[in-house]
């Protein structure tokens, strides 16, 4: 592991504190060992380094003392103050859009995964050429030199436009055979459950536990990026549906990615039910919801029924003995419902829930399964002070 910096400024956000323990994990999610952390406050960010002279100054020193090779800002960097940071503290330094695109590189394993990352990394680079290589912006001039009327600047743009446009290509064609496969659903009338939530709320584990399937799960960011599709026998009057694991969200989700994902989150957009699962042991649990309600707004998928589902009861001492309870809003639909997918306590509950959703809708619309009947009735988490901070 290398040796690296995390760089947080406090702008008054009252997620401060969390937002850095998650940089952390994100830090060594990527393969990095934090061993100097940096922060400060600022009303508004430095135009020229983010942190001002005086604080790159001492993040220099705080580098050469503990053999820092890397420098982790917990914030969006524009090109050129990652530039001018570089030179200050002659090392590499990384915000935390590039640092959250490596995960993703290293983790995709399908090829419309390692697909969508790629166009992700090159939308961010594409902004960042003028500032990446100096040897760039110099012009091919004089005597058999003479270029053919473009820069090496002009001409890597070109390119990387060139392999953007191929890629999205390439996914609108994975887009269309997804819309196919989820026609054919429809015609069979198959219930399609999508699992959503913060990273890490563990999506993956409850996957498994109701699929009995071996898709991968640890205890890390981004532990899933490929959707995972099972089917799901749920007793004879429901019968089959197919239950489908996606990428978890993160606060300030680089823009590039929700638009590069769109695609594996169509899953989410087409469901017909989402199954919400949140930490229940995290302290932040109500701003993740926030946050991941922000991005289903943001991709279209806010209107789909959703049920609240509180994962790892077994780590919250008050919540261990809600286990398999079931709640429900003031028109009677389930609202939340409380579990441990690592123990098992509260699956069958959620089986039922689940079952009991699927039955409800095929009553509702004989002929096809339509979400947006739900739509009348509010999804959004009501906030009992049990579960508050």
């Amino acid at each position: 592991m290398i040796n690296a910096a995390l760089v947080g400024i406090d702008f008054g956000k009252t997620d401060f504190e969390a937002s850095l323990e998650e940089l952390s994990l994100l830090a060594k999610s990527a393969g990095a060992s934090p061993a100097v952390t940096l922060t400060g406050r600022r009303s508004s960010p430095d135009a020229a380094m983010f942190i001002g002279s005086g604080k790159a100054e001492e993040l220099r020193l705080a580098c050469e003392a503990n053999d820092i090779e890397i420098v982790i800002f917990n914030h969006a960097l524009s090109p050129a103050q990652q530039r001018n940071l570089e030179r200050a503290l002659d090392r590499r330094v990384v915000d935390r859009t590039s640092l959250i695109l490596d995960i993703f590189a290293q983790r995709a394993r399908s090829h419309e995964g390692k697909l969508q990352v790629e166009l992700a990394q090159l939308q961010y680079l594409a902004t960042r050429l003028v500032r990446a290589w100096t040897h760039l912006e110099r012009q091919k001039g004089g005597i058999g030199l003479r270029g053919p009327g473009e820069t090496q600047l002009e001409t890597d743009r070109r390119l990387i436009g060139e392999r953007i446009k191929m890629l999205q290509g390439k996914l609108a064609k994975l887009r269309r055979q997804h819309g196919t496969q989820r026609r054919q659903r429809e015609r069979t009338r198959t219930m399609s459950v999508s699992l959503v939530g913060y990273t890490n709320a563990g999506k993956s584990t409850l996957f498994n536990a109701l699929t009995k399937a071996q898709a991968y799960a640890a205890d890390q960011l981004f532990a899933t990026l490929d959707t995972t599709s099972r089917r799901v026998w749920l007793g004879d009057e429901v019968g089959q549906i197919v239950l489908s694991d996606t990428v978890g969200f993160i606060r300030e989700l680089p823009h590039q990615l929700v638009a590069a994902f769109r695609a594996t989150l169509q899953e989410t957009v087409q469901a017909d039910l989402l199954l919400h699962v949140v930490d229940a042991s995290s302290s932040v649990r109500l701003d993740q919801i926030d946050q991941v309600n922000e991005v289903l707004h943001e991709i279209g998928a806010d209107t789909i029924r959703q049920v609240l589902v509180f994962n790892k009861i077994d780590a919250v001492p008050e919540l261990a003995a809600r286990g398999g309870t079931v709640e429900r809003d003031e028109y009677g639909n389930i609202s939340r419902v409380f579990l441990s997918a690592r123990t098992g306590v509260g699956l069958d509950a959620l089986r039922a829930a689940i079952a009991e959703i699927a039955t409800a809708e095929r009553l509702a619309q004989p002929s096809q399964l339509l979400a947006a009947d739900w739509t009348a009735a509010p999804h959004e988490p009501s906030r009992e002070p049990e579960l508050g901070r």
